[in-house]
Parts: structure tokens; sequence; C-alpha cells
């Protein structure tokens, strides 16, 4: 007997199969015996009829117990009623592993007990739906910048020497007798490799000892980081924007039905279109004074100023040109008005806001050793960062996403922790 996927069982109508998985529910009716089975790609109802008690594979059923795994064996047969539209005629049933006491039950269980419990929650309808989008999105990143970009994939170190954007967020370790960092980004390396190869990105996790507890962080996350040779500020924020339109759409095409079990509205993602509204920082501090806040130029825009900002429109925005002093040390300053940074963020809807953040980088030697000298870093360890713009160097721009906020917005999670597997947080680190 063949063995198929749940996901595959439209192509074995009328045909016996075997299905490999672990019970996600079962119930009786009378003479008949309905299982649900679940084996990661789909959920099938198995059912079997008898007018007798004594039928071997109602015993079976009988032992089965919440996630316990099992092989079932069948013919497939259409069933609009059922979950996914199949069912199977159970003719076999083979347990493999009875679970005992299995903790995560249907009833309600807290935030807490289900974060301690992460390793089965997994398991569980939504987180499926979630992570499923979470694939999705990785991969039209992937796509986007591999296909239709054509950039070069570099994989950017994770341990370093040095603080990328200073040195209050850093976990340190141990490296030989020296000192040495988990990457807060890998931008730097990005810059090297954008200055051999034209137009780069990296993907991968990053680190922040940022002690928040807000719903945005994370202490490990990962991020997608492009730099490009010869890309100015308004070019990097129209890759931004080209970069959010092509997620959205591809997961409003092919996770429709996860968005639905997630209650997403999907018709506010089907309006995301480029481009976006753009707003200088200072016409940002004068609405959010017309708004109630009390701010003052040179002030950050915290999250709460974000969401007050960002609400005012139905697609995402992007606030630009940042007083320098709020920015980190690489970032090209305003040829026209020094004071501030030719950076920018792009804030999605609905209150989830920072996803994006990128600038235009110093290209000028002298100008980034006086930055280095003013922020104390050290400078031997930026040696080869200036080496950059001793040889040949060129205006460039990149910026980074944060995939577990982007996945927040576009799914309608509430909190990032449950968009990446297993969550680092805030004194959280098991499992």
């Amino acid at each position: 007997m063949e063995r198929a996927y749940i996901e595959d069982v439209g192509k074995h109508i009328g045909e016996e199969i075997e299905i490999r998985g672990w019970v996600y529910n079962k119930r009786s009716s009378g003479r008949v015996r309905f299982l649900l089975v679940r084996d990661g790609t789909g959920i099938i109802q198995a059912t079997t009829y008898s007018k007798g008690k004594d039928n071997p594979l109602f015993r079976e059923f009988d032992r089965l117990t919440q996630e316990s795994s099992v092989i079932i064996r069948g013919r497939i047969k259409e069933e609009k009623r059922a979950p996914g539209g199949y069912e199977m005629e159970l003719a076999e049933i083979s347990p493999v592993q009875i679970s005992e006491n299995y903790p995560i039950t249907p009833k309600e269980h807290g935030v807490g007990f289900l974060m301690s419990n992460r390793h089965l929650w997994l398991r569980s309808s939504r987180q499926h739906a979630i992570l499923r989008i979470r694939h999705e999105i990785i991969r039209s990143i992937r796509d986007f910048f591999d296909n239709e970009k054509k950039f070069t994939l570099i994989d950017a170190p994770i341990l370093t020497p040095a603080a990328c954007e200073g040195t209050t967020t850093l976990f340190d370790t141990d490296y030989f007798g020296e000192k040495a960092y988990l990457s807060q980004s890998g931008q730097l390396y990005m810059e090297a490799a954008a200055m051999a190869f034209g137009k780069v990105y990296c993907f991968g996790p990053t680190f922040r000892a940022e002690k928040s507890k807000t719903r945005r962080h994370l202490m490990e996350f990962w991020m997608v980081e492009p730099e490009i040779a010869y890309f100015k500020l308004d070019d990097d924020i129209a890759l931004a924007e080209e970069l959010v339109e092509f997620i959205v759409k591809r997961v409003v095409e092919k996770r429709g039905e996860e968005l639905l079990k997630l209650e997403r509205n999907v018709e506010i993602l089907k309006k995301i279109e480029r481009p976006f509204v753009k707003m200088s920082y200072d016409e940002a501090i004068e609405t959010l004074k017309k708004e109630g806040f009390h701010i003052k130029w040179g002030d950050e825009i915290g999250g709460d100023e974000e969401t007050v900002l960002a609400s005012k429109f139905e697609s995402p925005m992007v606030l630009h040109r940042f007083p320098a002093a709020q920015k980190a040390f690489y970032m090209e300053p305003d040829p026209e008005r020094p004071e501030l940074s030719l950076s920018f963020d792009l804030l999605a809807p609905e209150g989830y806001g920072e996803i994006i953040g990128g600038s235009e980088r110093i290209s000028n030697y002298d100008l980034l050793l006086e930055r280095i000298k003013e922020n104390k870093l050290p400078g031997e360890a930026f040696k080869w960062y200036l080496d950059l713009r001793k040889y040949g160097s060129v205006p460039h721009s990149g910026f980074g996403m944060g995939i577990e906020r982007t996945i927040a917005w576009i799914a309608g999670i509430k909190h990032v922790r449950e968009t990446i597997p297993f969550p680092r947080l805030l004194y959280k680190i098991y499992p």
C-alpha cells in the first residue's frame, strides 16, 4: 500500500493508501467513529462504521489518545464536510506509541504555560498557520532578491570583534582570550561585499541584549539585510517599498487558508501598494504635537508615536531624515542639513511599528574616522571597515528588515513571541 501525505490525498481518490501521523482529535457518534489525524502537511478525517461493539478497529480506536503516533490505512473519498474535503474509510489502525497525559488540551491555557511547553505548542493549528506564513515570507524574500533582483547572498559572521550599533545591547563571549560579540547586524560585512559584488544581501539570526519586554522585542531574531553600491537614500527607500509589496502579495496569494485560520482581515492586505506615504522627521514631530504629544525636535519617536503616525494610513509609511545624533555612526549626513542623517524607517500600519530601518552610508574616509572617534569605538577593530573608504569608495545604501515583526503584521499576531519557533525573551530561554 502506497504511503501518502495528507496534502496529496486528492490525487488518490478511490485508492487505498497509508498515512503516518499523530492523533489530532477523535469522537464517536453511535456506531461511527471519527478519527482526526495530522501529519504536518494537513489534517484528515478517518471513519469507521460497525453494527457490533467487537469491531477490532473500534478497540484500536478506543486505545488512542491525543497526540498518539499512529499509522492508518484505508480508501480515500471526497467528503466536502470533512477537513480538507477528503475522508479516509478506515481499514486498519496501527498505533506506534500511545501518548499519556498530553499537557496541552483543547481547554484554554495561559501564555506562560504555553511558552514553557513551546516544543509541544508548535503542534497546534494556530502555530502551524503562523509558521507556514513565516516560511512563505522567508521564501518570498529569497525569491525577491535571488530571482527578481539578481542579488548575491553573502553570509555574514555571527561572532564579531566590534559593535555595529553601540555596545549597550551586545551579548559578549570569550573568543580564545579575546572578547567577541554575537552579531547585532551583518550590515558592515555586507558593505564590504557590496564593494565586491555590487548588490548583495545576508539573511540570518541577530542578537540584541536589549532589556525590553514589549510585544515587539526579542533577544534573538532574524533579519534580511541588502546592501547596494551606487545607491542613494531614495533608491534604498524604493527597494524597501518594492520588497514589502512583493511579500504581502505573495502571502495573500499562497497562504489565504492560513490567514483565514488566524482570522486576519485579508482585504486590508490586498490594499498594500506602492508608493507608500513619505513623512520627514520634521513633519512627524509637528504632526505628533497636533495629536497632543509632548515632544520636541531631537526627541526619539517611540512605539506609541509610531502607532499614531502609521494609523492614519492603510499602507505602510516611510519616516525619513532623522537627527544624526539619534542614529548609528555610519549614516551619511544630509548635505543640505548636516544635523540630519540620510536615514529612514518603514512603519507597518495597524500599530505594528517599524519593520525596516535603513540609510545611506558614509562613503568619506575622514568623516567616518571622525564618527568612529566621536562614538569612542575601538579604532583597531574598524580598520578593515575604514579600508572600504580608501580603495574605490562609492555612495552606497542598505537596510535591515526584521522578519518577526513583519510576520506579526502580515499575520495579525499581537506579540512577536508567536512568530518564531523558539523565542528568546528577556530572562526566558527555555525550552
